[in-house]
């Protein structure tokens, strides 16, 4: 589980990092596909696997948006990353929550300009 936690908290750095790089755009991108990637998941049900089929829904929809390099993949990965760790059975899974919680915050926050 800790080699999880350890895949999971490098996910979670590249997708912040792309977050922030992101243009206007780009930004755009990934807030409308985080927010299919969370109608998606809001009509798969929880299963004896708990949260496992949302997160590979997340997994296969991203898989498919970086396959043609498009920033998109990263409003899915969020998704899936937000729901594993909302299981709420990782090794420090709140902090783990916190940093989610604050990439999902950039996502609302207009992209810093320059003036």
């Amino acid at each position: 589980m800790i080699d999880e936690v350890v895949d999971l908290s490098k996910t979670l750095v590249w997708t912040v990092g792309m977050i922030t790089q992101a243009g206007p755009d780009e930004r755009k991108r990934v807030v409308n596909a985080y927010r299919e990637a969370q109608d998606l998941v809001a009509q798969i049900p929880k299963t004896d696997e708990g949260a496992r089929p949302r997160i590979v829904a997340c997994f296969h929809r991203s898989d498919k948006y970086r396959a043609v390099e498009d920033i998109a993949c990263v409003g899915w990965i969020l998704t899936a990353i937000e729901e594993r760790v909302n299981e709420g059975d990782l090794p420090d899974w709140r902090k783990l929550r916190k940093v989610v919680k604050n990439a999902v915050k950039l996502l609302s926050d207009p992209a810093p300009t320059l003036h």
